[in-house]
C-alpha cells in the first residue's frame, strides 16, 4: 500500500462548545471550561496579530 492510498476516513468536526479538557480559574475563583471554540478564537486573533506586524514591516 503506497501513502496515497491511506486512509481516506474523514476525521471527525469537533463541537465547538465541547470541552477540551481545561479551565481558566479568575480572580474571583470562578472556573470556566475552555472549548474548542475558545481556541479557535484565540488561534484566529492571533493569526490576525502576526498579519498586522507583518504589514508593519
Amino acid at each position: 500500500m503506497s501513502l496515497q492510498q491511506g486512509n481516506t476516513q474523514k476525521e471527525p468536526v469537533p463541537n465547538p462548545q465541547t470541552s477540551v479538557g481545561g479551565t481558566i480559574i479568575d480572580e474571583n475563583g470562578n472556573e470556566t471550561t475552555i472549548t474548542e471554540e475558545m481556541i479557535q478564537h484565540a488561534c484566529e486573533e492571533l493569526e490576525k496579530s502576526r498579519v498586522e506586524l507583518a504589514k508593519k514591516d
